[in-house]
C-alpha cells in the first residue's frame, strides 16, 4: 500500500513538473499549470489520483504553511494600519455580492434557496490562491497586498460563521447559541495565542537562537500544534496556521523562518492545486452554460468594481484600489464547500455543484492573470479609472515635507536606502525617500524622513516628484525593466540629473550605462570587492576585525 502510494505520488509530481515546464515556455503562471496537472490526472484524464486522502492531506499542510507565512507578514502595526478599510472592504464586498448575485440568480431561472446558495457562496475569494500569487509576485510587502490579505480573513470569518449555520440545520441545534458558542472560542482563542506570542514565544525563541534548525523546527511545531488544536476546538486548521504566524510577526527572526519554510510550502502548496484540479466536477454543467457565462462576468468584473468603489469612497488612490480589487475576481474553496453542505442537506440539487465547480476554474484562471498583469492593466486602464478616486488628499499618499523640489530622490528604502539616507543627513542634504512598503513609510514619518507613498512603475510618480529640478536619482530597485524604464523618464525632463541605479547582471549592467545611467550599482561585484580591501588591510588581525564589525553593527542599527 505505502509502496503504490509512493508510485501514484510520483507520477502526480512527474506530470505536474511536465505541465509546468510547459507552461513556462507560453510564459502561463503556475497555479494554471498545477491545476492544468490535476485535471489531467483526474478522472476526466489519466485516472491516476486514487490516494484521495493522502493528497488531500498533503494539500491541508500546503495551506498551514502559506498560511503561517501570511501571518508572518501581518505585524500588528499593519493590522492597526490596515484594520479600518478591510473591515469595511471586507463586509461591504460580502454584502453587495451576494445582493447582486442573488439579483442574478433569480433573473436566471434559479429557485429562491438555490439562488441564495449560489449568492452567498459566490460572494467568498480565494486566500490560497492570492496569498500564492502575491508572494510569487512579491507584492506581499505593498499596500493593497496587506488590505487584500485582511479582507480575506473577515471573508473567511464571515464564511465559517455561515458554516456554522448551514450545519445547525443537519445537528437540529439552536443557531444562536452555536455561534455565539464559536464566537467565544475565537476570541478565547485569539487572546491565548496573543498573550503566549507577548510573553512566551520572545523567551522560547532566545533561547533556542543558537541553533537555525532547531528554530525552524520549533516554529513548525508550533504551526502544526496550534492549526491541530483549532481543528480540536471546532474552528478551522487555517485559522490556527494564520494566527501561529501572527503570533511570531514580530520575531527578529521571522525573515529567517519564512525563508526556510518557504520552499516547504511551495511544494505542499503545489498539492492543494493539483488536488483542486482532480476534483473538479463538470457533469451536466452544460445546463448552466450561460449561468456559468453571466456569474463568471459578475465575479471577474463586478467584484473589483464593488472594491474599488468602497475603496474610493474610503479616501484610497485608484492605483491601490484597482489592484486590491483584482484580488477578488474568483470564488474560494469555502464556495464549493458550501454548496456541498447544501447538497448533503437536501437544500439544492446536485448539480449546482457542477455548476459552481466550473465558475470557479474559469474564475481562478481569469483573476490568475488579472493580478500577475495588474499593473500592465493599470496602466492601461487609468485614464478611465478616476471615477474611482475622490479629490483631496488620499490615505495612501503620505509626503512628509510639502516641498517640491528635492536635490537627491531616493527610490526604493532597504539596505542601500538607509546608509544612503543617514549620509544625506549628515550632509544636510534635502532628499526624498519614494517607498511602496507602508511600514517603512511609517518608519520614516515617525523619523521626519521626507518620504512619498507610491509605486516606482506607476508613472503617476512623475507627476508628484518634480524631477526637472532634481540634481540625483538613485533607484535600489533590482529589476532591470524597471530601471529601464526609470532612466528614459528621467531622461526625458531632466538631461543634467545624475541617475544611479542598481543591476544583479552584467547585461543589464551594460544595458543601463547605454540607456544613459551615470552608474550602475552591482552589489555582488561591490561585495567581493570590499571583502578583498578588508582582508588586504587587516590581514589575519582579529581585533581589526572586531573593531570593523562593531562599527558595522552600528551602521545596521537604525536608531
Amino acid at each position: 500500500m505505502t509502496e503504490q502510494i509512493f508510485v501514484e505520488l510520483s507520477a502526480i509530481i512527474i506530470v505536474t513538473t511536465i505541465v509546468a515546464w510547459v507552461a513556462k515556455i507560453f510564459k502561463q503562471p503556475m497555479i494554471i499549470a498545477y491545476i492544468a496537472a490535476g485535471l489531467l490526472l483526474s478522472p476526466y484524464g489519466l485516472n491516476i489520483v486514487t490516494a484521495h486522502e493522502t493528497v488531500a492531506t498533503f494539500s491541508q499542510i500546503g495551506v498551514a504553511f502559506l498560511l503561517f507565512m501570511v501571518g508572518l507578514s501581518l505585524s500588528p502595526r499593519i493590522i492597526k494600519t490596515v484594520g479600518k478599510i478591510s473591515i469595511i472592504t471586507g463586509l461591504g464586498q460580502i454584502i453587495f455580492t451576494s445582493s447582486i448575485g442573488f439579483g442574478i440568480a433569480l433573473l436566471l431561472g434559479f429557485s429562491a434557496i438555490e439562488a441564495i446558495y449560489i449568492a452567498v457562496a459566490f460572494t467568498f475569494s480565494s486566500t490560497i490562491v492570492i496569498m500564492k500569487l502575491l508572494s510569487d509576485k512579491k507584492d506581499m510587502e505593498t499596500l493593497y497586498a496587506k488590505i487584500s490579505m485582511g479582507f480575506l480573513i473577515v471573508q473567511d470569518i464571515v464564511a465559517i460563521l455561515i458554516l456554522i449555520f448551514v450545519a445547525s440545520f443537519a445537528d437540529n441545534g439552536s443557531v444562536s447559541a452555536l455561534l455565539l458558542k464559536s464566537l467565544l472560542k475565537v476570541v478565547g482563542s485569539i487572546t491565548l495565542v496573543v498573550l503566549i506570542g507577548h510573553y512566551i514565544l520572545p523567551r522560547v525563541l532566545n533561547k533556542i537562537a543558537s541553533s537555525v534548525e532547531f528554530v525552524m523546527l520549533f516554529c513548525v511545531a508550533w504551526c502544526f500544534a496550534l492549526a491541530s488544536a483549532f481543528h480540536m476546538i471546532g474552528l478551522s486548521i487555517e485559522i490556527g496556521a494564520l494566527l501561529a504566524g501572527v503570533s511570531l510577526s514580530m520575531s527578529p527572526y521571522r525573515h529567517e523562518i519564512s525563508s526556510r519554510i518557504r520552499p516547504l510550502r511551495d511544494f505542499f502548496l503545489l498539492m492543494f492545486f493539483v488536488f483542486l484540479g482532480s476534483q473538479m466536477e463538470f457533469s451536466n454543467f452544460g445546463n448552466y452554460s450561460l449561468a456559468i457565462l453571466v456569474f463568471s462576468l459578475f465575479i471577474l468584473i463586478g467584484n473589483p468594481f464593488i472594491v474599488m468603489v468602497l475603496m474610493g469612497v474610503s479616501r484610497y488612490t485608484k492605483k491601490t484600489g484597482f489592484l486590491a480589487g483584482l484580488t477578488v475576481a474568483q470564488i474560494s474553496e469555502f464556495s464549493l464547500i458550501l454548496i456541498a453542505l447544501g447538497i448533503k442537506l437536501g437544500h439544492i440539487e446536485p448539480d449546482i455543484l457542477s455548476f459552481a465547480t466550473v465558475t470557479g476554474l474559469i474564475t481562478i484562471g481569469g483573476s490568475s492573470y488579472f493580478i500577475i498583469y495588474g499593473k500592465k492593466l493599470y496602466h492601461l486602464l487609468n485614464p478611465y479609472l478616476n471615477i474611482f478616486e475622490r479629490k483631496g488628499r488620499k490615505l495612501d499618499e503620505h509626503v512628509t515635507n510639502k516641498g517640491d523640489k528635492y536635490d537627491y530622490v531616493l527610490l526604493g528604502y532597504n539596505n542601500i536606502g538607509l546608509s544612503l539616507s543617514r549620509m544625506f543627513k549628515r550632509l544636510k542634504k534635502k532628499f526624498l525617500v519614494v517607498d511602496y512598503n507602508p511600514e517603512i513609510i511609517n518608519e520614516l514619518m515617525e523619523r521626519k524622513t521626507s518620504c512619498l507613498y507610491s509605486d516606482i512603475e506607476d508613472d503617476n510618480l512623475f507627476e508628484k516628484v518634480n524631477f526637472a529640478k532634481t540634481k540625483m536619482v538613485i533607484s535600489s530597485i533590482k529589476n532591470p525593466d524597471i530601471n529601464f524604464h526609470l532612466i528614459k523618464q528621467i531622461r526625458n525632463c531632466n538631461k543634467k540629473a545624475i541617475v544611479i541605479v542598481v543591476a544583479e547582471r552584467s547585461e543589464d549592467a551594460i544595458e543601463c550605462y547605454e540607456k544613459g545611467a551615470n552608474y550602475v550599482i552591482m552589489p555582488n561585484q561591490l561585495g567581493g570587492q570590499h571583502v578583498s580591501t578588508l582582508i588586504e588591510h587587516f590581514g589575519l588581525d582579529m581585533d581589526k576585525f572586531v573593531r570593523n564589525k562593531i562599527k558595522h553593527l552600528e551602521q545596521l542599527n537604525p536608531a
